[in-house]
């Protein structure tokens, strides 16, 4: 049995506002599952495929408090490309941010409802992930993360040190994980976390106890009212196991 990253899920104040923004600046399609809840996803998608990581936006009345331990970077072509991307985000409602990067080569930016990330200079790397780069986790060690998620997903681990850590989708396509070391320590629930998908036929109680077996712990929370299960990462990340498909 295994998993694979199929769609982040990210609270918001308004979730169709939010929603329309994240589709213009990807080029996405967007749809409400009803009040509350809207998706995104590439046009023409038939979901889950392992070339998209999807956007789910979930309508919470909690305010944004700290900076996000889960964020999106953007891939770009080229200079003249990262340029007008910043510019038609800024458009669209985006602003620059300063969370310590110092003087880097990408831009920090936070969308309208403050939540940050990243505009890439070009890497050969990301060339064929599509408009999203990678899926990032701030972590204080990418070794232990990567050695959990490794074995809960069935990626392939590209790269493991002690300050950085990346996997893709075995097929080669899609955005990455990455894991990147980063100073201080979870605090609260996050507004944006990770939801895995079993394969089809797969038992969602016997997947869930296996990444228990591999570390993952249970939130304490009453799950009776849903029909997925929240499960907590090493580090003490929220993840949602969804039902097989």
């Amino acid at each position: 049995m295994a998993t694979r990253l199929v769609q982040i899920n990210m609270k918001a104040h308004d979730d169709a506002a939010l929603g329309r923004f994240w589709a213009e600046a990807l080029g996405w399609g967007i749809h409400s599952e009803g009040p509350g809840v809207t998706n995104l996803e590439p046009v023409g998608f038939s979901y889950p495929d392992a070339e998209a990581v999807c956007i789910d936006i979930i309508a919470r009345p909690e305010p944004k408090t700290v900076k996000n331990r889960v964020h999106l970077d953007l891939a770009t072509t080229s200079a003249a490309h990262q340029e007008e991307l910043v510019a038609r985000l800024k458009s669209l409602g985006a602003t620059l941010v300063d969370v310590g990067q110092g003087d880097v080569p990408w831009t920090v930016m936070a969308d309208p409802e403050g939540n940050e990330f990243c505009v890439l200079e070009p890497r050969p790397v990301y060339r064929g992930t599509g408009p999203i780069a990678a899926v990032v986790v701030d972590c204080t060690d990418p070794r232990e993360m990567a050695r959990f998620w490794g074995e809960a997903m069935d990626w392939t681990l590209h790269e493991v040190t002690d300050d950085r850590a990346a996997m893709r989708s075995a097929k080669g396509v899609g955005p990455y994980l990455e894991f990147l070391r980063t100073p201080g320590t979870k605090s609260g629930w996050n507004r944006v976390h990770l939801d895995v998908r079993p394969y089809p036929g797969d038992d969602p109680a016997a997947e869930a106890a296996r990444l228990r077996s591999l570390g993952a712990t249970d939130p304490g929370i009453d799950q009776s009212a849903i029909h997925w299960t929240i499960l907590v990462d090493p580090e003490g990340n929220e993840f949602c196991l969804l039902a097989p498909a």
